[in-house]
């Protein structure tokens, strides 16, 4: 399908050095959620940051809202072109040095960009990726989230708890960034070329945009465990028709993202520096061929 002629509207912004990241919301016919991100920003940022919502079809009075906030700036496409096709679209029009990737089921707590904030001083370069720490309601295994229930949709919702209680899970940074709210220097993500397309509408783009900064070079993996996110989780992805991304990975690099998790990653481990280039064994060699030999069954 081409997406040519669904990509219908963008405003302009001008640069603005007052501002500390560009935040990409990709939004799908989920307003009331959006709302409460964008809301959540708003009141619970420490700092000024350029929003950029990208409304896919927006049927839902997405692209209208969006039309009259004054601090938010757009893109827009008439059908729904996915996640990755609508990140990279959003990002050109980044107006600062960091371009951080938020989901539009997302409730950022206070500060939580602070910490990334100071984290980047800290670092001093750009040859990072950065991801938050999200709280969720669900019990999914991820250890590099904490698993507290604040309500699993808007109307079971209590933010009031939320604020309360949230400074009081101290997790300690862990390696493995890889999911949003994450966040890398413009650069960078021009130089890897944003996430992949062949990944629509979206699934197992993630890691792969990992493995991207891998191959270029970036060692610096980290989970920030005082900047918390509340995900109310899989809000827009679970209405989308699944790709193949977990094949298409394998065909891509040779490997499973869940490899590429535990030995490049090591998936939220506590964090310990810079990460190393992986050692396989006879096993993992023959696992991989399996599994690239499976993949090229599904291609």
């Amino acid at each position: 399908m081409s997406f040519i002629n669904t990509l219908q509207e963008r405003n302009h912004p001008e640069v603005d050095t007052k501002k500390q990241f560009s935040i990409l919301v990709p939004s799908w016919n989920n307003l009331p959620y959006l709302k409460l991100c964008i809301e959540s920003i708003r009141k619970n940022s420490l700092f000024n940051h350029q929003i950029i919502v990208h409304v896919n079809e927006g049927k839902d009075g997405t692209l209208d809202w969006v039309r009259e906030q004054s601090d938010i700036d757009y893109t827009y496409s008439a059908n729904n072109i996915g996640i990755c096709y609508a990140l990279n679209y959003a990002a050109q029009q980044a107006t600062t040095d960091y371009i951080l990737y938020m989901n539009d089921d997302m409730y950022v707590c206070p500060d939580w960009d602070k910490a990334i904030s100071e984290e980047i001083k800290a670092i001093g370069h750009p040859y990072f990726f950065l991801s938050a720490t999200m709280i969720e309601p669900y019990n999914t295994n991820n250890n590099c989230v904490i698993h507290h229930d604040y309500g699993t949709d808007l109307k079971s919702f209590n933010e009031a708890k939320l604020l309360k209680e949230y400074q009081t899970f101290k997790k300690p940074d862990w390696t493995g960034a890889t999911w949003p709210p994450n966040i890398v220097h413009r650069d960078i993500w021009n130089a890897v070329g944003g996430y992949s397309v062949e990944f629509h509408p979206g699934m197992y783009s993630d890691p792969d945009f990992s493995m991207k900064l891998w191959k270029m070079g970036i060692r610096l993996f980290k989970g920030v465990g005082e900047s918390k996110v509340y995900h109310f989780s899989g809000r827009s992805t679970g209405r989308v028709k699944k790709n193949k991304g977990y094949f298409t990975f394998i065909q891509k690099w040779g490997m499973t993202s869940g490899y590429v998790m535990t030995h490049f990653l090591h998936k939220g481990e506590e964090f310990h520096g810079m990460l190393t280039e992986p050692v396989d064994n006879a096993a993992a060699k023959v696992k991989n061929l399996f599994k690239r030999v499976s993949a090229s069954l599904h291609a």
